[in-house]
């Protein structure tokens, strides 16, 4: 059973910067795409990055290009996501998620952890 733990969440000004984890278990995840997605209040789930377990493809979201960028530590089994110049409409509950893929395509049922909240003040 597929296990996703998300961490590193917190309150920071705009401007500043964060780095989430995701600690990854209960499988080996090659063919994997491991993905970060976020949702604000009242709005859809959108997302933002994503990676493919062997390193070589990865995807970001347009209003995310040139701030974020997304990495895995295979040897962790962790997922991570920096995120620079952090403005308020980053404020969200940030998932990570992951299933078989072609590429960073999704093509079978995702696994999501529990989300963690971050919130950039103006």
């Amino acid at each position: 059973q597929v296990q996703l733990v998300e961490s590193g969440g917190g309150l920071v000004q705009a401007g500043g910067s964060l780095r989430l984890s995701c600690a990854a278990s209960g499988r080996t995840f090659s063919g994997f795409v491991m993905e970060w997605f976020r949702q604000a209040p009242g709005k859809e789930r959108e997302r933002v990055a994503a990676i493919s377990w062997s390193g070589g493809n990865t995807y970001y979201g347009d209003s995310v290009k040139g701030r974020f960028t997304i990495s895995r530590d295979g040897a962790k089994n962790t997922v991570y996501l920096q995120m620079n110049s952090l403005k308020p409409e980053d404020t969200a509950i940030y998932y990570c998620a992951c299933a078989v893929s072609a590429g960073t395509i999704a093509i079978g049922p995702r696994s999501w952890g529990q989300g963690t909240q971050v919130t950039v003040s103006s």
